[in-house]
């Protein structure tokens, strides 16, 4: 069985009190109760304080370009669909730059997991606001208040169909570590966004004001009724509902691809450069 200590990867260089850092911790812990080898993962990232989560952990990865996250790993799993795929993102990351490949990822409904650390700011680049920043929020690159209004990405999925929507709190370990095994284990393309303070350029949306507002949704929910929901993920504000906020067990797109459908995948499949060849010299 494997251990947490296995999954150590590069020290961490985040800001002590970031909420990266629990979010790491239970990340291993979760992995290592599921019995999952750190051979058997792998992680993409794209451009944030996020993205350097794969450096932390020992496993598989992939880092990649800003807001390139989704496409990237989508590509690995019809590639290799017996991999357990997750992408990590940060909210400016991919609700960003990554937005239409957000969208295109909940209507493909590959087997691929989506971890976002939401801190409602782009934590890296020095503060500006993200699409998560709530209205009115000022930031050093907007000293007149943020003038959009803030997205919901819980409600989007919802609304896109997304097979499997959860939310979860970084300083709440032991339900974020139960929703990270539940969105491992969910088959189909699934979202985790999850709630973490940055302690420098957030002042806002504190650890507290998390702690605060958060609150597990109860055993009277049902995460298939749609309509139900959509009306939980649109409580946001004083009362913040976690945990599984909406499932469709959807088909996945692997198991409609006649190339890989019930057969081997292609990393493994036999490859003929004649063949290749031969494909090529139609296009001359």
């Amino acid at each position: 069985m494997p251990e947490i200590e296995d999954y150590r990867g590069q020290n961490p260089a985040w800001c002590p009190g970031c909420g990266n850092l629990q979010i790491l911790r239970v990340f291993k812990m979760a992995m290592a109760e599921m019995g999952l080898e750190p051979h058997e993962l792998l992680l993409v990232s794209g451009i944030g304080q996020a993205g350097k989560f794969p450096h932390y952990t020992r496993c598989n990865t992939f880092n990649g370009l800003h807001g390139r996250t989704l496409p990237v790993s989508q590509a690995i799993r019809m590639a290799n669909h017996d991999m357990r795929v997750i992408a990590v993102a940060g909210d400016g990351d991919c609700y960003g730059e990554g937005g239409n490949h957000f969208l295109a990822a909940m209507r493909r409904n590959l087997n691929v997991k989506l971890f976002v650390h939401d801190n409602q700011v782009y934590g890296l680049t020095k503060g500006q606001a993200s699409p998560t920043t709530a209205e009115g929020t000022v930031t050093g690159t907007q000293p007149f208040g943020v003038l959009s209004e803030a997205m919901n990405p819980v409600a989007l999925a919802v609304a896109m169909d997304c097979s499997l929507v959860a939310r979860g709190f970084s300083g709440n370990q032991e339900e974020l570590k139960e929703l990270m095994k539940t969105v491992l284990e969910h088959k189909g393309f699934a979202l985790l966004d999850i709630f973490q303070n940055c302690i420098v350029y957030n002042k806002v949306n504190t650890f507290q004001w998390y702690k605060e507002r958060c609150y597990p949704v109860g055993p009277d929910h049902d995460p298939t009724d749609r309509e139900a929901a959509f009306r939980l993920a649109l409580e946001f504000g004083d009362r913040i509902p976690t945990g599984v906020i909406y499932r469709h067990d959807r088909p996945l797109m692997e198991d409609l691809m006649p190339v890989i459908a019930g057969a081997e995948p292609l990393v493994r499949q036999p490859f003929s450069q004649e063949d290749v060849a031969g494909e090529l010299e139609r296009f001359y």
